[in-house]
Order: structure tokens, then C-alpha cells, then sequence
């Protein structure tokens, strides 16, 4: 990890710890979310095959569009529910939530708010 900033290696960290205990199968896939600066991803992985089933972020075209007003924790949350409309489309109903060792409160939490609102099962 050599010359990292130390906040960044705090969540690396925590992201190993967490990614101990959890993994996504094809039944229950793991929903994990990266947070930049500017952006947030979010991915339905299955681990088994090391395969992403479906994502969104807020680069997506149809998110773009819509998160000018609603600033980062508005654009988060309708990441989340873009992203549980995609899971949804191919019948993943449950996904186990990574919060990839980012703290759970702002973005992240407005992720899986937009998720679980939009139907998809923690």
C-alpha cells in the first residue's frame, strides 16, 4: 500500500475487514458502492463468478440529467434506485449491501435508502 494518504488507508482497512465476512452469490448478490469525490458507482457483483450483473452511477445519462438540483446525496439516492430497477429487470430480488469500507451515513446511506425503496431486499 506504501505512500497512501491515511484516511484513504483506513477505509482499505475496514474494506478487507468487511470483505471478510461477506461475499455475493448468484442468489443473493453483493451490492457495492464506491464513493469519489464527485461521483458514486454502484455494482451488483456475484462473487462466484467474479461477474458484474448490473450497475448505474452517476455518470449514467439518465441520472446526469436529473442531478443538478439535488446535489451528491440526491443523485446518490437516485443511484440506488436506477440500480435496484436494473436488479429487479433480471430477477435479483435480495443483494447482501459493501459499503467497500466507506462509513455508513451521506451517500452511501442514501444508496441503500434509494435501493430498498425501490423495492430490493437487504
Amino acid at each position: 500500500m506504501g505512500n497512501m494518504n491515511p484516511r484513504t488507508l483506513s477505509r482499505l482497512k475496514r474494506k478487507k475487514r468487511i470483505r471478510k465476512k461477506i461475499s455475493g452469490t448468484l442468489e443473493k448478490p453483493r451490492l457495492s458502492v464506491f464513493r469519489s469525490t464527485k461521483h458514486i458507482y454502484a455494482q451488483i457483483i456475484d462473487d462466484t463468478a467474479g461477474q458484474t450483473l448490473t450497475s448505474a452511477s452517476t455518470l449514467d445519462a439518465d441520472i446526469k440529467a436529473n442531478t443538478e438540483a439535488k446535489g451528491k446525496v440526491g443523485a446518490a439516492q437516485l443511484v440506488g434506485k436506477l440500480v435496484a430497477e436494473r436488479a429487479l429487470e433480471k430477477g435479483i430480488r435480495r443483494v447482501v449491501f459493501d459499503r467497500n469500507g466507506f462509513l455508513y451515513h451521506g451517500r452511501i446511506k442514501a444508496i441503500s435508502n434509494g435501493a430498498r425503496e425501490a423495492g430490493l431486499g437487504f
